[in-house]
């Protein structure tokens, strides 16, 4: 209230005004955050279900609409109105306010963000697509996408093709099938200007006669493969399974029956021997 009464009355001047905005900004964020840490207490007391649980997690719910809308604005220049945007990123706070543990040394916006971005992410990722795909492929494309995050956070990476197929107990083809459906969601114009570095802001379509440094890769490859073709089936089974399967050194010789300091000679040597034959190709 005195705050509101300050700047009320207070003599017009442009740094100065900005100076006690910013400051009642930031005095009103500190409220938030002192109320909501009393109100996350309080609602650990609470028996979930009742009036009173529902009365103090409404409050946490506005109390921190805030970082809903810093969270939507990343998604600001996507085809779905802001609104829905919003309103998938209040059903991500409320997920993150029920998980939140008040106890842990961990700011509720820093734990609240990832769940309300990742709502929001998997909202625009399930309602929309840039080009015409079955609707086999595109049902198989989100069950792709709950088995990715699900392995991601068992296996803390990735994961491949393989450990998709067994996780939802398909054909890797079908699997691949699924991940290039993947390409149709979303399109971009190719008039629209590049958002990474190497583009250097310059359209897709500025770029498309530009030398592409990946025909090198190409070139190599189609002189790699007679060559691989070529080694012992141990030694074109461990590249396989390393740089196919990219599965650790331990794993591979797990399932050759040998060491792990064997495989990593083995594929040291194949390698060198590789390498020394492109570059007598090249």
């Amino acid at each position: 209230m005195e705050t509101a009464t300050a700047l009320n009355h207070a003599p017009h001047h442009p740094v100065r005004g900005a100076e006690l905005r910013t400051g009642a900004r930031t005095a009103a964020t500190d409220d938030a955050r002192a109320t909501s840490r009393t109100l996350f207490a309080t609602l650990a007391t609470l028996e979930e279900g009742t009036a009173a649980y529902q009365f103090v997690r409404n409050r946490l719910v506005e109390l921190n609409m805030a970082l809903v809308h810093f969270a939507a604005r990343r998604f600001h220049n996507r085809s779905e109105p802001a609104e829905d945007i919003v309103q998938v990123g209040t059903i991500g706070l409320i997920k993150a306010i029920n998980r939140f543990d008040h106890t842990r040394d961990v700011a509720f916006p820093t734990f609240a963000l990832p769940t309300i971005r990742g709502e929001i992410m998997r909202f625009l990722r399930d309602t929309s697509w840039g080009v015409s795909v079955p609707r086999r492929l595109q049902e198989l494309r989100l069950r792709l996408a709950r088995a990715r995050d699900q392995l991601d956070q068992e296996l803390g990476r990735m994961p491949t093709t393989l450990e998709l197929a067994e996780r939802l107990q398909l054909p890797p083809d079908e699997v691949v099938q699924g991940l290039l459906a993947s390409n149709g969601y979303c399109t971009r114009s190719i008039d629209l200007p590049g958002t990474t570095a190497d583009a250097g802001g310059t359209s897709l379509v500025d770029r498309l006669a530009e030398p592409d440094s990946g025909m090198e890769d190409v070139e190599n490859y189609e002189t790699l493969r007679p060559l691989i073709a070529g080694l012992p089936e141990r030694e074109r089974t461990i590249l396989a399974l390393r740089f196919g399967q990219e599965l650790t050194q331990s794993e591979i010789g797990a399932r050759l029956g040998i060491s792990q300091m064997h495989v990593s000679r083995l594929l040291r040597q194949t390698l060198e021997m590789l390498r020394g034959q492109l570059t007598c190709e090249n």
